[in-house]
């Protein structure tokens, strides 16, 4: 359990299936043909406990994609739906990691939002929470810190604007002041409605009009808003000088109106891909609203039987019935037991009196391509001058790199040496596979 907390696997954390989230370049797809049984309302992911799984709204029926066994080592957060240009059904459940990272402070990510542009997630711990992105639009797009204490602000993802922008709904540690954080310039602009520290999260409908706020207690609250620009005030709090596009401000927000205040705090909040339809992960389940009803309206449907955390709705699938949705073969524990076992120091070197002489050298390389790198035997100093290594640290049992984020999946691999206490031992490992690609 300690080494998960220092070893986060993000994608083990946070995808309901590869199919839903992927690296790959944007790419011309051709509308499928309707099939009978579409998901013309798209599918609900959820988290609960025994695994993540996906709901089909117009019938009811669900299935896990990845199953998480009784009593799972690590904490799942999300799940989030993201593009995958290109990328064909039917859904598997595969779960494909994207980055791993040394965290001495938490159990990994929190707070995953997603749009068509970008991820974004909070980790950390304490009073250090950090804001971490990917580019979703990048075929080999690495974790980007976009805000991390102490010289930028403390805070956490609650939400994100639709469709490709690159603004975030964050809350400010501490304040509890609401901002948009615009990925791209690493800018936070002021937020267009009055939050309060203990709001959230949000979600805001496909047309960027309207936004579903979770409060601490008595439901959900509906407002107008408006995401087309940021006002025209900003902070360098996140990071780089403001950008010099025009901005406005937007119109007067319209006053908040209860969902169902007889509603404890909701976990997660998703639209439908028309707006028509609210979906809440409350009370450990899920609750769809009619957002146009009275207050204290009952949900118009309530699904699975309790323990869900976590959901998100993902836009029409017209190609595809739900018959194709099949459960992953292996779940994400198969992945954090793997990079457990791959970090992992050779007996000889892994003892009270062996561990402080250890060293270990870390390189990356693309096994797309052919690399010197993938046959080193040895960090002799001509290796080390040639091919300067990443830096990495024994860590109790383990060996992680230093920097954050610094394992990525994909077609990397990395190229480890431990020597010191032991013979140098050379070997190759990677997220996914150590198989080159």
């Amino acid at each position: 359990m300690n080494l998960v907390r220092k070893l986060s696997l993000l994608a083990a954390s946070i995808f309901v299936a590869t199919s839903c989230a992927s690296g790959s370049p944007p790419v011309a797809v051709q509308t499928p043909s309707p099939v009978d049984g579409a998901l013309s309302q798209g599918l609900i992911a959820y988290v609960a406990g025994n695994g993540v799984g996906v709901l089909d709204p117009a019938t009811g029926k669900s299935t896990l994609v990845a199953p998480l066994p009784a009593g799972a080592a690590f904490r799942v957060s999300g799940p989030v739906w993201a593009p995958a240009p290109g990328l064909s059904y039917p859904f598997a459940g595969t779960i494909a990691p994207v980055a791993a990272s040394q965290d001495f402070q938490s159990e990994g990510p929190i707070g995953l939002a997603a749009n068509g542009r970008y991820l974004a997630f909070t980790v950390g711990c304490c009073s250090s929470y950090e804001v971490d992105a990917i580019d979703l639009t990048s075929a080999s797009a690495a974790v980007k810190v976009i805000a991390k204490p102490p010289s930028q602000t403390a805070m956490f993802v609650e939400g994100a604007a639709p469709g490709d922008s690159g603004l975030f709904a964050v809350r400010a540690f501490g304040t509890g002041l609401w901002y948009w954080l615009n990925m791209e310039a690493k800018v936070l602009h002021a937020f267009p409605l009055k939050l309060g520290p203990d709001d959230g999260p949000v979600a805001v409908s496909p047309d960027g009009t309207m936004v579903a706020v979770s409060r601490p207690d008595h439901g959900p609250v509906i407002q107008s808003i408006n995401v087309t620009v940021p006002v025209a005030s900003s902070s360098p709090a996140a990071g780089t000088p403001p950008p010099t596009t025009p901005t406005a401000t937007p119109p007067p927000p319209t006053k908040p109106r209860a969902l169902n205040s007889n509603l404890p705090h909701a976990d997660g909040l998703a639209w439908s891909p028309d707006a028509s339809l609210l979906a809440l992960a409350v009370s450990g389940r899920i609750q769809i609203y009619n957002p146009a009803g009275k207050d204290k309206t009952p949900p118009l449907k309530t699904y699975l039987s309790g323990g869900v955390s976590g959901l998100d709705w993902s836009g029409p699938i017209h190609g595809q019935s739900f018959a194709s949705v099949k459960p992953a073969v292996a779940g994400p524990q198969v992945a954090v037991d793997a990079l457990l076992k791959a970090t992992k120091l050779p007996a000889a070197a892994d003892t009270a009196s062996a561990r402080p002489l250890t060293k270990v050298y870390v390189w990356q390389y693309d096994s797309s391509k052919t690399s010197p790198i993938a046959t080193i035997e040895d960090a002799t100093q001509t290796v080390l001058q040639q091919y300067p290594p990443m830096g990495a640290v024994v860590v109790f049992h383990h060996w992680a790199p230093t920097a954050t984020w610094a394992l990525l999946g994909g077609c990397y691999r990395y190229r480890v040496v431990i020597k010191g206490s032991v013979p140098p031992t050379a070997f190759t490992v990677g997220l996914g596979a150590t198989t080159p690609c």
